[in-house]
């Protein structure tokens, strides 16, 4: 039987009504947005891969337990409880004083840049490099909608889902965050072209 053309709110059914097989076709049609998500917020592909784990394990259990309603919100859902876990490891992180490793760790092991010569992928690295440290001088509601956006690969609607706010202020958020990264290129005189 192929899933491939189930809808979520099928999988789920199924998945709660026995079939295993339905929440790894779950997992396998959101793990790249759930987990570019969680790797860009912890920096460290081994913290990410125990987050994205346990938010898995989570919505299983949600799911089995019938916590879960169908509104055609499930990646928003799923989103979210990615979102509460990294919180979770953020706040446990500052409570017993841990740093990250080398955040530039997962992009020189990235699959998609092996076709580039050594030194297009230098001049990349650095680039992504310098993107991800200008996000981090936004504030925490204009570096979320960005990272969910171009990073997770969300549509404005399942932001504002995630994130609790209306359309209007995910959208207002995300002009602010560009208008920002703008006005601090210009002022560091950053150049990010090749």
């Amino acid at each position: 039987m192929t899933y491939d053309k189930f809808s979520d709110q099928m999988l789920i059914d199924a998945f709660v009504a026995g079939d295993k097989k339905c929440i790894e076709v779950l997992v396998q049609r959101y793990k790249d947005k759930v987990y570019t998500y969680i790797l860009l917020n912890v920096k460290n592909p081994s913290i990410a891969d125990d987050i994205f784990q346990d938010t898995f394990v989570k919505v299983m259990s949600s799911l089995k337990s019938r916590a879960y309603s169908d509104e055609g919100k499930f990646l928003p859902w799923v989103m979210r409880i990615a979102h509460n876990l990294v919180i979770d490891y953020f706040r446990y992180e500052k409570n017993i004083g841990l740093t990250s490793s080398d955040e530039s760790e997962f992009v020189l092991n990235s699959s998609s840049l092996s076709e580039a010569t050594v030194e297009d992928r230098i001049v990349e690295n650095q680039i992504l490099d310098d993107v991800r440290k200008l996000i981090d001088y936004l504030p925490a509601e204009q570096k979320e909608v960005i990272m969910l956006r171009h990073y997770g690969g969300m549509s404005f609607k399942e932001i504002a889902d995630v994130t609790n706010v209306s359309i209007n202020t995910a959208l207002g958020r995300m002009r602010y965050a560009i208008m920002n990264l703008r006005r601090i290129v210009d002022e560091k005189k950053i150049i990010l072209t090749k």
